[in-house]
């Protein structure tokens, strides 16, 4: 398991130092706080959450933050370690405001996450590469670029910085974990495999080594092993609720959908908090989109959609209504998916979001509606709106932006039936996405290159990773396909013409 609310868990230090305004004498980044009792309260906080035990590391960060309130690191890791969408902000933000009352190394790894949160990549490397400079033995601040090379998919860098961290600390443990998923992301389950396995060795009594090594499984297809190794996690902390999704989505791809349900509603019944019960909710919401029950998972949604409004847990609330877009989308309700759409720009129209965020969402939902006209044939309309985004997202310098402007060029293009555009197009988008893995497929085989369909149709249906809206949404018809795909290649050798 990685953050819950981003891929750059920001990770900061283990010195203790009181009202520093200097570099710490062992080149670790200092910390900053007038209290002794607030700076223990945040170094157990930390230390759960580098085991990925969020939410009882909120207990410690809050009580950090309630010994010193000026304490511009506990909020950096309290927002980290939020199981919402509003606590992740407000804390963030928080941080953001107490960035100058801090050591420079503090400020940059806050300043790095405003650019994440705001995605400003461009700035984020920046305050990051500055990090490195001033703290290069500093295994924390390498792990962090670490996430941020993995994010933008620069898996060899990515790599580079997770063993630098690991040679720094051999025994931080959670240089192992993210290297464990740089490895997976390549596909070299091998030296995955044995990342986890030495993140295991470093705490075997901790349910999240075992959570990690059970996702590797999972992507691998060794499906029962991995329910195994999720029992483990389970057993080490039963309110580790994410290894209870990870035992669903196997029996979501072993065809059980009942056992991945009834585990879901056992964690849901022992839910600790809101934050736990979305997950919950958005997890059996994605086994009923895979199975093709769409209404009921807009059921689920509806719940998940109550939960944030309860809160006003506005950017959540929007995010709600974009992914049920997405699927009134799939069940071909054009306009109701605009509506939708709508609904999600005026909630955040009318937030107190940063603009920076408003104009990051709103970029979103031009794109996506984008795709409403792509399915409605209106390739003009289609067509405009994605060079228009694609131009800002370049402007930008974001690499999802351009990846997500390129997917849909792709598919405009496809659908022109201009098969050369549309493979160009879609081998500059994020090949993390399943989505585009079956759009390549669907290309190559209308193009007459039934082998090429066939690779990337199986990588398509055999993606195997945990509950996402994307996989769900064309995992069957990928498996569909690529039956199609092996019995007319199984047909054209014993026809001899292979």
């Amino acid at each position: 398991m990685r953050s819950l609310m981003s891929l750059t868990l920001v990770v900061v230090i283990a010195i203790a130092f009181t009202d520093c305004a200097k570099k710490a004498d062992d080149g670790k980044i200092p910390i900053t706080t007038n209290s002794d009792e607030a700076r223990k309260a945040f170094l157990e906080g930390r230390g759960l959450a580098d085991k990925a035990l969020f939410t009882n590391a909120i207990l410690h960060f809050d009580n950090a933050i309630a010994l010193d309130s000026g304490f511009a690191l506990a909020y950096l890791e309290r927002a980290n370690a939020s199981l919402t969408a509003k606590d992740f902000l407000f804390y963030l933000m928080k941080s953001v405001a107490l960035k100058d009352k801090c050591t420079e190394g503090e400020r940059l790894l806050i300043l790095s996450n405003e650019a994440a949160n705001n995605a400003n990549t461009v700035r984020e490397k920046e305050c990051l590469d500055k990090l490195i400079a001033l703290y290069p033995n500093d295994e924390r601040a390498h792990l962090n670029l670490g996430y941020y090379y993995q994010s933008q998919q620069e898996d060899t860098l990515a790599i580079e910085q997770l063993k630098k961290a690991a040679e720094i600390a051999p025994a931080y443990a959670p240089a192992y974990n993210v290297l464990g998923y740089a490895y997976r992301q390549i596909e070299n389950y091998p030296k995955a495999e044995n990342a986890f396995k030495q993140y295991i060795e470093l705490i075997p009594n901790g349910p999240n080594p075992y959570d990690s090594y059970a996702e590797l499984l999972l992507k691998m297809g060794r499906f029962d092993e991995s329910i195994a190794n999720y029992q483990k996690a389970l057993k080490a902390d039963s309110t580790f609720f994410g290894s209870g999704i990870g035992i669903a989505a196997n029996y979501m791809y072993k065809g059980q959908y009942e056992n991945g349900s009834a585990e879901l509603k056992k964690l849901s019944d022992n839910a600790r908090s809101d934050g736990e019960r979305r997950q919950m909710l958005f997890a059996q919401m994605i086994l009923y989109v895979d199975a093709g029950k769409m209404d009921m998972a807009l059921l689920e949604l509806e719940k998940r959609y109550m939960l944030d409004e309860k809160t006003n847990d506005v950017a959540a609330m929007a995010a709600d209504c974009g992914i049920k877009g997405a699927i009134l989308l799939e069940m071909g309700k054009y306009n109701d998916a605009l509506t939708t759409y709508d609904k999600s720009e005026q909630l955040i129209t009318s937030s107190d979001l940063s603009q920076t965020v408003k104009e990051n969402i709103q970029l979103t939902l031009r794109i996506q509606r984008a795709v409403v006209a792509l399915e409605k044939k209106d390739l003009k309309k289609a067509k405009v709106e994605t060079e228009d985004y694609l131009k800002i997202a370049e402007t930008n310098k974001n690499l999802n932006q351009i990846q997500m402007g390129h997917q849909v060029a792709g598919r405009i293009a496809f659908a022109e039936k201009k098969y050369d555009t549309a493979l160009v197009e879609l081998l500059q988008s994020n090949r993390q996405n399943p989505s585009n893995l079956y759009q390549l497929a669907l290309v190559y085989q209308a193009m007459g290159d039934k082998a090429k369909a066939k690779e990337f149709c199986k990588k398509a249906a055999k993606f195997n990773e945990l509950p996402s809206l994307n996989y769900a949404l064309i995992r069957m018809k990928a498996e569909k396909l690529l039956s199609t795909l092996q019995n007319y290649m199984s047909a054209d050798y014993f026809n001899g013409r292979q």
